[in-house]
């Protein structure tokens, strides 16, 4: 479902169906940490209307070495728990690449986890800037990707808010804001950035990046919050077109 534009009249605003960006599958990066974390945080999310997520566990050549392989594995075992515990909800896996000179060498491999077979799901450092990053989105597209850029409102680097994510729109970039930071859960410069964004109609897709309770907890607020309704207005949010095949 693409979200249109709806009227002044006050009615229940429309969640997400879809959530393209978390942390569920449990012990292999910085989200849940067992088991039963991954299947309460799952659990939260379909009570709040989700019917589908693809979880991205972190991949970053010094940190998280998550392979394809291992996040099968993991996700095999979240979706059998799933069933036992009668939690009705799809999910699958992609990844979230963190770009380094691993990622380099994960691309020219082609090994790589997408979303819908064509989304690849991208994150920087949040400090600098890096030096090749338009080169690497080139890389990206060139091999028939579209890339899309996690919270780049969480980004400090930013200086130039119109001119920076103008020029990552022109290079072919989705930007996915975070909906937490809509609500100011990562500090006020994240959530000025959301909302200039939001008001600029430069969203695309909106992600939980869940990895822990309270980071869920605090969704039913944002989904009933101005500055959801503002992001409605005036941007096309791509989330539940990711449920079509």
């Amino acid at each position: 479902m693409i979200f249109p534009f709806f009227s002044s009249k006050k009615l229940p605003l429309p969640t997400l169906e879809v959530d393209l960006h978390s942390h569920l599958i449990p012990g292999i990066d910085d989200g849940a940490k067992t088991l039963d974390e991954s299947l309460t945080l799952i659990q939260s999310m379909v009570d709040l209307g989700y019917k589908k997520l693809i979880t991205t566990p972190h991949i970053m050549a010094d940190t998280y070495r998550n392979t394809p392989q291992s996040i099968a594995e993991g996700l095999h075992m979240l979706k059998e728990a799933l069933t036992k515990k009668k939690i009705d909800i799809e999910i699958e896996a992609a990844a979230e690449y963190y770009l380094d000179d691993g990622f380099y060498a994960l691309l020219h491999k082609k090994d790589i986890l997408t979303i819908q077979n064509s989304y690849l799901l991208f994150e920087t450092s949040y400090t600098s800037k890096p030096l090749q990053l338009e080169e690497m989105i080139f890389e990206m597209t060139s091999l028939g990707y579209r890339p899309i850029m996690a919270h780049p409102e969480r980004y400090r680097y930013i200086k130039n808010p119109q001119k920076e994510y103008e020029r990552f729109k022109e290079l072919g970039v989705y930007l996915q804001v975070n909906l937490n930071s809509l609500g100011g859960h990562y500090g006020k410069s994240a959530k000025k950035l959301a909302e200039f964004l939001a008001k600029s109609g430069m969203i695309d897709f909106l992600g939980s990046d869940i990895h822990y309770q309270r980071q869920v907890d605090s969704l039913e607020n944002i989904f009933n919050s101005e500055n959801y309704e503002m992001v409605l207005r005036h941007n096309t949010i791509l989330n539940d077109t990711l449920r079509e095949v």
